[in-house]
């Protein structure tokens, strides 16, 4: 039995959706499960349990208000991991959680003699330099400490079909507006929540038949290094094609100073996918044939 965290939300409903669809027996938790209280996690899993997988989606993830919510963002990303982790070691269930580029500061990694930078790894030491991801890299540590058996999968950029997100955001503007205007100096790995889901699904079913992946940390997003521009971009010409978009936007680009934001976003995030590739055998699409798919299912849906 899976014990789905956090299933309302974007990846949740995806994860469910997936779950579905393979058949694998789980049942889903949102608010109705406070994860900041040790008790409220433990009776839940006394009353349903014994659950064989944990998979945690719950997390604060409004990168600016953690600024001003510190502590809320702290018992959410570093406390709640917390405890399912350690509910996960005392049950001897398999605990995956989710975390995030920001872990890392955005300067990149520099190859060995040269000034060019290469995707992040997941050995490479973390440095996160806002309450969201210093709150994310305590909740990794403490995944780390009190669930040997668990996977930790840092994705970057997520969007998908439930919940707000950089797409929806993009549509809804260019569908109201004459232009807009984009970050250019931010680069990174967008991430539909469909793929990320689909992996979660496959690290399962492999572990329930008994070829189970090293437990660790792993890195997941779509394939590509391209910014904020290039993306809003894709989503406009994309979105023109398959007739979503009906009316011309201007799409340009403007740098992070132009930008107002209370936290310095990384200027570089893009993730290395290797291992997680490697250790499935899968192939990770990349990021624009994933953004035309979720893009189809949309028209689909508002046909």
């Amino acid at each position: 039995m899976i014990w789905l965290i956090g299933s309302r939300g974007m990846l949740g409903t995806e994860l469910s959706r997936g779950f579905d669809e393979a058949g694998l027996a789980y049942i889903g938790t949102d608010l109705e499960v406070d994860i900041t209280q040790e008790s409220s996690l433990e009776d839940f899993a006394e009353q349903r349990g014994p659950f064989r997988w944990i998979v945690n989606c719950a997390a604060y993830t409004a990168v600016d208000r953690a600024e001003e919510e510190p502590e809320l963002c702290r018992r959410l990303n570093a406390g709640g991991p917390a405890h399912i982790a350690a509910l996960a070691g005392k049950t001897g269930g398999v605990l995956v959680h989710f975390s995030t580029d920001y872990v890392f500061n955005g300067k990149g990694i520099c190859l060995e003699n040269s000034p060019e930078i290469r995707p992040y790894r997941e050995d490479d030491p973390p440095d996160p330099i806002g309450v969201y991801g210093r709150t994310k890299w305590e909740g990794e540590r403490k995944v780390r400490e009190y669930a040997e058996k668990s996977y930790i999968m840092r994705t970057s950029w997520l969007y998908g079909r439930y919940g707000k997100n950089f797409v929806t955001t993009m549509l809804d503007l260019m569908r109201k507006r004459d232009r807009v205007s984009v970050v250019r100096d931010q680069r990174g790995s967008p991430t539909w929540a469909r793929d990320l889901a689909e992996t979660i699904r496959i690290i399962i079913t492999r572990g329930e038949e008994g070829r189970a992946i090293p437990y660790g940390i792993y890195h997941y997003s779509n394939y590509g290094d391209i910014s904020w521009f290039d993306f809003a971009r894709g989503i406009y010409e994309r979105g023109r094609e398959l007739g979503i978009l009906t009316r011309d936007c201007a799409v340009n680009p403007c740098t992070s100073g132009e930008y107002p934001s209370r936290v310095k976003r990384p200027a570089y995030s893009v993730l290395d996918k290797t291992r997680i590739q490697e250790a499935l055998g899968i192939t990770i699409p990349q990021w624009d044939r994933s953004l035309e798919a979720f893009l189809k299912i949309i028209r689909g849906n508002d046909a």
